[in-house]
């Protein structure tokens, strides 16, 4: 436990001081998934323990193009805090990051409790509202490049959120709701949220699950990040990043140094 909780340290130091290390599973190959999420509650719980609060959870590796490129049947999940929330139609500022990339998603908020195994239907059931959202994804690790337990310990590269307007999930109908990228105005991304593991409410699905394996729940107020629906975007100076999502509207941000 020791020498996980050394490379926890490792981890958060990384992310605080914004510089890229190499992968942990260079130097311990044997390093497992379970292990790796312990590594990731270790460090950020130091996080937690600064001053951030927990706010709710993300979703990662949902789209079956990214299972297979990574050689897992299984998606993997991670921790949001209020730090890491960027304000709709604000800023976000390269320098406080290693190499970011943003990708569209759907963000579920929730009004009661979910943990374990929940049918779709009680999932849908316990989610107050959805909105569109962008998640910030900035891997710790040299060329972002990571076998899955590196991932897994590094929070599964999640780094930022930017979300749009709430919407009564009962409104809208968003199995399959068609989503663009936008780089100054220009499509970047083209998908749907039919990407997000088939629906994205199999996402909620999932993270009410994979979350009580380790003794979580997902609490009312909880945000829930359901996922990449496409391929993520690498951030640059002066562009303004935004998405549009059929029937939900968008949110954007512009990226400065």
């Amino acid at each position: 436990m020791e020498d996980l909780e050394a490379l926890a340290v490792q981890l958060d130091d990384a992310q605080r001081e914004v510089r890229a290390i190499p992968q942990l599973t260079k130097n311990r190959p044997g390093l497992t998934t379970s292990e790796a999420y312990a590594i990731q509650a270790m460090s950020v719980a130091r996080r937690i323990a600064r001053g951030e609060v927990r706010i709710g959870v993300k979703m990662g590796l949902t789209s079956r193009a990214k299972m297979v490129q990574v050689g897992v049947n299984e998606a993997a999940w991670g921790r949001l805090t209020d730090a890491m929330l960027l304000e709709e139609g604000g800023t976000l500022s390269k320098s406080a990051f290693i190499h970011p990339r943003l990708e569209p998603e759907i963000a579920f908020l929730l009004k009661k409790r979910l943990k374990g195994k929940v049918s779709p239907v009680e999932a849908l059931s316990a989610v107050e509202a959805i909105a569109p959202a962008m998640e910030v994804i900035d891997s710790r690790f040299e060329n972002f490049k990571f076998a899955l337990p590196d991932v897994v310990a590094d929070n599964t590269s999640s780094s930022g959120l930017v979300l749009g307007a709430w919407h009564n999930p009962a409104s809208v109908d968003f199995s399959n709701l068609g989503m663009v990228l936008l780089v100054n105005g220009r499509p970047a991304q083209i998908g749907s949220s039919a990407a997000i593991l088939g629906h994205p409410l199999r996402s909620l699905v999932s993270a009410a699950r994979l979350t009580a394996e380790w003794g979580e729940a997902l609490e009312p107020g909880d945000i829930i990040m359901a996922g990449g629906a496409t391929a993520a975007h690498p951030a640059s100076v002066g562009e303004t990043i935004s998405l549009e999502v059929q029937n939900l509207g968008g949110c954007s941000i512009t990226v400065e140094a």
